[in-house]
């Protein structure tokens, strides 16, 4: 503490005052927490367009492939082993030309054995091909 006969003597102050740096980092603070979401909604998208959802398959076309988490597969509600399903749809194919596929696989299912599937289709020369998702709530 210093004496009241030190008050005009010349010496350093060791101590460095935080406080307007403090205030000057809350203030920072709530400025960008207030702004930050405001910034994610102001921008304005102008989505391009394709062809490619005018050449999208009649609904009758879609084939549906439903793999369980236990691995049974079914191709519009019938069973249908893995081994068959290649030779299935290119024979669909065959038959119409402009058809698409769609694959309804459960959520706990090996990644490996929706890539089969994928496989079994890209074989058949099937390249309009989905993946059913939902969102979660």
């Amino acid at each position: 503490m210093r004496r009241f006969s030190d008050r005009h003597g010349l010496h350093s102050i060791s101590e460095l005052n935080v406080t307007p740096l403090l205030d000057l980092a809350f203030v920072l603070l709530i400025i960008f927490m207030i702004t930050t979401p405001l910034m994610e909604n102001s921008v304005d998208l102008v989505l391009p367009s394709s062809e490619a959802s005018s050449k999208a398959p009649p609904p009758d076309a879609v084939q549906t492939i439903s793999i369980t988490r236990d691995e049974q597969i079914s191709l519009n509600g019938n069973p249908t082993p893995l081994q068959d399903l290649q030779q299935i749809l290119s024979d669909l194919r065959q038959n119409q030309q402009d058809i698409g596929v769609v694959i309804r696989a459960h959520k706990e299912l090996p990644v490996q054995s929706l890539v089969s599937i994928m496989d079994a289709v890209q074989r058949a020369q099937i390249s309009k091909v989905g993946v059913v998702t939902h969102t979660e709530d």
